[in-house]
């Protein structure tokens, strides 16, 4: 389960930011998920509650922003989303493209207590 080392760099960020700020208390956490990061949000839920304890962000709300693929299609030279990797392009059906996002996670955003 790669969400448990996921969460386990998102709680050094955590708390390198809390320490920064001055907070102590950490209440809710907003995470942007590209559809193609590979992520498993439930599995994500249950490392995050796990990994928390004992920090500044133990029982904060943990919220998943699904953020979308995109692709540059090289047919018809637009920036387009798509569902999977290898979808064709929505707009004309080209076969062309190159991602050009979806893949990303970060912390969007920390809400204190």
């Amino acid at each position: 389960m790669h969400e448990m080392s996921l969460c386990e760099g998102m709680r050094q960020v955590i708390e390198d930011q809390a320490r920064a700020h001055n907070v102590s208390r950490i209440a809710r956490v907003r995470v942007e998920i590209g559809r193609f990061a590979g992520v498993e949000t439930r599995a994500l839920q249950f490392a995050f509650d796990v990994v928390m304890r004992g920090s500044v962000a133990e029982g904060a709300e943990l919220v998943t922003l699904d953020l979308p693929g995109r692709a540059m299609c090289y047919d018809c030279m637009t920036e387009v989303e798509i569902e999977e990797r290898l979808d064709p392009c929505p707009l004309c059906g080209g076969g062309k493209l190159m991602p050009q996002g979806g893949d990303e996670m970060r912390i969007k955003d920390l809400e204190v207590a």
